[in-house]
């Protein structure tokens, strides 16, 4: 009776526990994909700043606030004096600017929270890719209408290899001039 048992349970039982594991990794990984990639991370601030406003309605470009998108290797977040070259006069009176003016006042530094972030074992230029007339668009978005940030596209390896790959034809409604297909070696981001 025992060999019926254990025969049954090694022809039946086995296959139908590994089929009932693979399918749940695999629904697991496919509808986790985006919280593993990020996509669609929209972090509260301290400060609720509209990009709608700025650079859509107001049409500030992206480099008066992010200095160094174009000369280095980060887009930097912006100090709060570069606000205030604005908020010393304008709607002064709303509460997010007061507590802006708070902030600046105090000297204590605004504490954004990160949206978009490479790995850190990742090396990503921000001037290379700007001098190269790639749109900031390309990988963060259409912050013009978005009047709280969140990541809108993956900054997984493939997707930076895709881009790589297919640079001309993934960013031809973006980009400012024709852009070469980008490096694929290892040591091009992995330094």
């Amino acid at each position: 009776m025992k060999k019926v048992a254990l025969d049954y349970a090694l022809r039946v039982r086995t296959p139908i526990t590994i089929v009932v594991v693979l399918i749940a990794f695999a629904m697991t990984y496919f509808f986790s994909r985006a919280e593993r990639d990020g996509v669609g991370y929209t972090p509260d601030q301290p400060i609720n700043y509209s990009h709608k406003l700025h650079a859509g309605e107001l049409g500030i470009d992206c480099q008066y606030c992010h200095t160094g998108a174009d000369k280095s290797r980060h887009a930097m977040i912006p100090a709060t004096e570069t606000c205030m070259n604005c908020h010393n006069h304008a709607a002064t009176d709303r509460k997010e600017i007061i507590k802006l003016k708070e902030y600046y006042d105090s000297g204590e530094p605004i504490p954004w929270n990160r949206v978009h972030q490479v790995p850190d074992y990742a090396y990503f230029n921000h001037s290379v890719h700007v001098n190269s007339g790639i749109n900031c668009i390309s990988c963060h978005g259409d912050v013009k209408n978005m009047d709280k940030i969140s990541q809108e596209h993956s900054f997984t390896m493939s997707a930076c290899l895709d881009c790589h790959r297919q640079a001309q034809e993934r960013l031809s409604y973006i980009v400012e001039k024709k852009v070469k297909k980008g490096p694929e070696n290892c040591n091009a981001c992995h330094r």
